[in-house]
């Protein structure tokens, strides 16, 4: 009798048994820019955690920019996507680079960490400020990531210049850009500060400083009217901080963990939750990651809709709804 109950059971266990199999190799798809780049670094510090302390199976999918992926983010091609405050809010939008094409499924899942860029020149460059950009040969054009020239336009601003008084050399994104600084096609690029990208410049043309920008209430509404979420952060020399020679400002924003509306909610909760209490990890794969402050995971973003998963942790985290 036991026997014939047992093969009688024998296909629904072995279902049960596939489902499960099923359910834990289950990839999670998160999509960020090339290899050497900000987001590429921060999603395989993302992956990690997912995958060593969130009982995801994470794998980065490498893009040319956010501004090519949040697309297929929106769409739930991927559970997860990195990019930033702005380029969130516009790609919901449908404004800018997404001009008639809004991606209202795009939700923020937790703040990252402030992005810092800059300027860099070489270490023994005559050009000591952005002024001194002016006539010089600098990254410009960024096809694929249009959330740069904006970006470019603050940091001008701050000296008084626009784009038209450099010479511009167009390239499709900041990898790009800075592969035409190690080429020796530029003199000055553009990139983010803490990024893989920023140390292979250094350690190819011998050494780089990141150019200044001046803390005044003045140059803080200059950037502001160009990039509103924009604000100046001061940075200290130090190993995660190639370029920056001495204490210097840089022009900062927030990155942002994006997910779709399609992204299943506890798949969300579960990552959340494991970058609240685990930031150690992700740091140990990427040092840009120590920024990561878990007690600012989530701030208002109006139009942004928060994912209803993170919304759940962060009601259980007493963070919610945020001020």
């Amino acid at each position: 009798m036991k026997s014939k109950m047992l093969k009688a059971l024998a296909p629904v266990l072995l279902g049960a048994a596939l489902a499960g199999g099923a359910a834990q190799a289950q990839t999670v798809g998160i999509a960020a820019s090339n290899p050497g780049s900000l987001y590429h670094s921060t999603g395989t510090a993302v992956a990690k955690l997912a995958n060593d302390v969130a009982e995801l199976k994470a794998t980065v999918y490498p893009f040319a920019s956010a501004t090519v992926y949040l697309p297929a983010v929106n769409a739930g091609e991927y559970a997860f996507g990195i990019s930033n405050v702005e380029e969130l809010r516009v790609a919901v939008l449908g404004i800018k680079q997404f001009a008639g094409r809004p991606y209202p499924d795009l939700r923020a899942a937790t703040v990252l960490y402030p992005l810092r860029v800059a300027f860099f020149v070489r270490k023994d460059s005559p050009i000591q400020t952005i002024a001194d950009l002016r006539g010089k040969r600098v990254v410009d054009g960024y096809s694929s990531q249009k959330t740069i020239p904006p970006l470019l336009d603050a940091l001008y601003a701050t000296a008084g210049m626009t784009r038209a008084d450099v010479q511009s050399f167009n390239v499709p994104n900041v990898v790009g850009g800075a592969d035409a600084f190690i080429s020796g096609k530029v003199d000055a690029f553009f990139f983010a500060l803490g990024a893989a990208k920023v140390e292979e410049a250094n350690a190819s043309v011998g050494g780089i400083r990141a150019l200044d920008i001046a803390n005044t209430p003045a140059n803080l509404a200059k950037v502001q009217k160009l990039f509103p979420p924009s604000y100046i952060r001061p940075e200290k020399p130090g190993p995660r901080n190639i370029g920056v020679l001495a204490p210097m400002h840089a022009l900062a924003y927030d990155g942002v963990l994006v997910a779709s509306a399609k992204t299943p909610e506890d798949t969300v909760y579960k990552l959340v939750k494991a970058m609240h209490g685990h930031k150690k990890v992700m740091a140990s794969v990427f040092g840009a990651m120590n920024l990561f402050d878990p007690g600012r995971m989530v701030k208002p973003l109006d139009p942004i809709q928060w994912h209803p998963g993170a919304v759940r942790f962060y009601t259980e985290l007493g963070a919610w709804p945020p001020k």
